[in-house]
C-alpha cells in the first residue's frame, strides 16, 4: 500500500468502501494516510463520531456505509472474517448463526455467534453484538467457506452446528427453540457427513440431538444417528442437564430421562 498524502483521509476510506472493502487496521492506514500517528488518531476519532467508522476492537476499524448508519454498523458478516484475521484467532460463525446462514432462521439470533478456541470478550458495533463460545477442540470441527456481501466467513457446517445448537442449549434460547432451529436445519443435512459430525461429539450429545430430530418428525437424520448410537457406549442421561430427573420417564429409544416437555414452535 503505498504513500497517498495528498489524499485526506475521508477520501482513503472513500476509497477502500469503492473497491469492497469494508474494514482496516490502524497500522495499515499509517502506510496510506503517510501522516502522524497523531493527525491519524484525530481523522478517525472525527469519522467515528460522524458514524463513519466503528471500532468492535482496538486499532480495527469497520467502515459504515449510509444504509447502516441508524444501526450504527453493517452486519456482523461483513467484517468478521477480517476482525478474527486481525485478532490472529482460529474461528468459525456458529450456532444460532451459522443455523441462519442455511436458512434455518425462524428464530433470528440476538447476536451473531462466533465460536473461537481462545476466550474472547462480547464486542459491539453500533447496535450489532458479537458473541464469542470457546470451543478447545476447534480445528475438530467440520466447517466451510460461505460467500458474503465483502468476502467470505467460515461457518460450520449443517451436520457440525446440529450438535453444536444441542451443546449450547442455555445460548440458543431453550430445548423447544433448539428443536425448531433443528427441523429448519434437516433439510440442509448430508446423512453421511452427519454420522462424521456425531463421532466427534459426545455421547449425550448425540441422545439428544437425536431425540429432537425424531421430535419434529425429521425420521431420516434421526436414524442415522440412531445407528451411530448403535456403535457406541450409551448410558441414560438427563435430556436438560442440570435439571431434576425424578419420577420423569425414560425414553429408550434414547436412553433419555425426559426430565423437560420439549415444545418447538413448528
Amino acid at each position: 500500500m503505498g504513500s497517498t498524502r495528498h489524499q485526506t483521509f475521508g477520501n482513503i476510506v472513500d476509497g477502500f468502501q469503492s473497491r469492497g472493502r469494508y474494514t482496516f487496521s490502524f497500522a495499515e492506514m499509517s502506510m496510506a494516510f503517510g501522516g502522524s500517528a497523531t493527525a491519524l488518531r484525530s481523522a478517525i476519532r472525527r469519522l467515528k463520531e460522524k458514524g463513519r467508522l466503528v471500532s468492535p476492537c482496538r486499532e480495527f476499524y469497520v467502515i459504515v456505509p449510509v444504509e447502516y448508519r441508524s444501526l450504527g454498523s453493517p452486519p456482523a458478516s461483513w467484517f468478521v472474517d477480517d476482525l478474527m484475521r486481525f485478532a490472529g484467532k482460529l474461528y468459525y460463525v456458529g450456532l444460532l448463526s451459522a443455523a441462519a446462514v442455511y436458512g434455518a432462521a425462524h428464530q433470528q439470533p440476538q447476536q451473531f455467534q462466533v465460536v473461537t478456541e481462545m476466550p474472547t470478550r462480547p464486542m459491539m458495533t453500533g447496535r450489532v453484538r458479537i458473541a464469542f463460545v470457546r470451543k478447545r477442540d476447534i480445528r475438530h470441527v467440520a466447517t466451510q467457506q460461505v460467500k458474503t456481501e465483502t468476502g467470505y466467513m467460515t461457518v460450520s457446517t449443517p451436520e457440525d452446528t446440529v450438535f453444536d445448537l444441542v451443546r449450547h442449549v442455555r445460548l440458543c434460547g431453550h430445548l423447544g427453540n433448539v428443536a425448531t432451529v433443528l427441523s429448519e436445519l434437516a433439510g440442509s443435512i448430508d446423512f453421511a457427513r452427519l454420522q462424521d459430525a456425531a463421532a466427534r461429539a459426545t455421547v449425550p450429545e448425540v441422545q439428544r440431538a437425536g431425540y429432537l430430530l425424531e421430535l419434529v418428525g425429521e425420521e431420516a437424520p434421526a436414524e442415522r444417528i440412531a445407528e451411530h448410537l448403535r456403535h457406541r457406549r450409551v448410558r441414560p442421561v438427563l435430556l436438560r442437564p442440570g435439571a431434576s430427573a425424578d419420577g420423569k420417564p425414560l425414553d429408550e429409544r434414547w436412553r433419555l430421562i425426559i426430565n423437560e416437555n420439549v415444545e418447538p414452535d413448528l
